[in-house]
């Protein structure tokens, strides 16, 4: 009798699953498909095909993949290769704290036509859960003065290493990097900055006292471990990000995802200070095949032109910044922009950083495991925006890139206690 086995059956989206199928002919083809379905009713899918072994089993850790969405040996292969049926559709958790999404993992002959796999019954199939918070992990929606966000607690007294966590400029309130950060011990505040509740659509100009707020307001609460906080961004988040660590002592680890090294778009103010962004060449912008715009040299024209006044002044951060780069990012040349500030740094004897560079990897970086998103719609500019990535090159660096910014945040926001003798 076939059986299928995925374990465990509940667990995290950031860790992996053990799938095993026995019970097979020696040597007969099958197909392993997983599903998901978001909370919009949005259908995911990806299917690979396996070759039992003589025993007629088929170990997800050992069997390489003949064919498919993806071929080798990749245990999680299932997981991020998972493709939408309506292109250009991003999975993005939003409801973290009370459901898990369930993905399917289901068992076919290979001999049945791949027109016919969503009118046929599986020969097996097991359903998982992949929840984006732990057990124990509280959500504490945040409305004081002018922030709004939401603070994760993980279980315990605490105290707990504090982190900020800001995404691009898409707006609303993105939690599921923060949950999943303090379901690995961090005090994460998921903190918006635009078209949510009372917060502009389009701001005419990024106060970072809003930003400095948000610290003070972590470093305050009981169960947060001083004297500094981290900071994990992403694209115009890490634009933000880069400018919290230069003017906020408090901020000493921060991490940068395929982040400028200067303002774009809309300028920023601290203390009546205006730092303005650098100019746009929008005949730069290229359209591909599949009407995708490709902004990643945009700012070329503009950057060999500009004097050092426009480019963020990094050397005057006191904390350590963790760099990481999607070489394939079709959305900014976010490696360019990482070695001009890295060089920045070296040519004012700092050693405070360290650049992680992915070959084959996107803009939109994420947590293990999830799906590539190498295109989406963006209402607020009215195009389909091509991000990059290679499916399995982006799949390696995510999981590579999420264990190395948690090392990176304990190392410089957990103190070192020595022993004194």
């Amino acid at each position: 009798m076939i059986q299928l086995t995925a374990t465990p059956a509940s667990t995290l989206t950031d860790e992996p699953v053990h799938i095993r199928a026995t019970g097979l002919h020696s040597s007969q083809i099958v197909i392993f498909q997983a599903t998901l379905e978001d909370e919009k009713g949005n259908l995911f899918n990806s299917q690979a095909y396996y070759k039992a072994s003589e025993v007629g089993e088929v170990d997800l850790d050992h069997a390489p993949s003949l064919g498919g969405d993806y071929i080798g040996v990749h245990p999680m292969g299932l997981f991020w290769s998972l493709k939408p049926e309506n292109f250009l559709t991003k999975l993005m958790k939003r409801d973290v704290m009370t459901s898990p999404f369930l993905v399917q993992i289901k068992l076919y002959d290979s001999n049945l036509p791949l027109a016919q796999i969503a009118a046929t019954d599986p020969k097996v199939s097991v359903t998982l859960e992949r929840w984006y918070r732990a057990p124990g992990v509280t959500r504490i929606q945040v409305q004081e003065g002018h922030l709004r966000g939401a603070l994760f607690l993980p279980p315990g007294e605490g105290r707990f290493p504090g982190v900020i966590d800001l995404f691009a400029g898409i707006g609303g309130l993105i939690e599921y990097r923060a949950s999943l950060l303090a379901s690995h011990g961090f005090a994460a505040l998921a903190l918006a900055y635009c078209d949510y509740e009372d917060l502009p659509l389009h701001p005419e100009k990024i106060e970072l006292e809003y930003f400095e707020e948000a610290v003070n307001f972590l470093l305050r609460h009981p169960k947060v471990l001083g004297p500094g906080v981290g900071i994990v961004s992403i694209s115009k988040g890490a634009e933000i990000g880069l400018s919290m660590a230069i003017h906020l002592k408090q901020v000493i680890a921060t991490v940068l995802i395929n982040g400028p090294n200067f303002v774009f778009s809309t300028p920023q103010v601290y203390r009546g200070q205006i730092s303005q962004p650098l100019s746009f060449s929008p005949e730069l912008v290229s359209i591909n095949a599949l009407g995708l715009a490709q902004f990643q040299y945009c700012f070329e024209e503009a950057r060999s032109k500009a004097s050092e006044s426009f480019f963020l002044p990094i050397e005057k951060a006191q904390g350590h910044f963790l760099f990481i780069v999607g070489e394939d990012d079709k959305s900014i040349n976010s490696k360019a922009y990482a070695e001009q500030a890295t060089e920045q740094l070296r040519r004012n004897g700092k050693d405070n950083w360290t650049l992680l560079s992915y070959p084959g990897a996107g803009h939109m970086l994420e947590p293990p495991y999830s799906p590539l998103c190498c295109a989406s719609k963006l209402s607020k500019l009215h195009l389909f925006m091509q991000w990059g990535g290679e499916v399995t090159l982006h799949a390696a660096a995510q999981e590579h890139s999420w264990k190395e910014i948690q090392k990176f945040l304990r190392k410089h926001l957990i103190p070192v206690v020595t022993s004194q003798l």
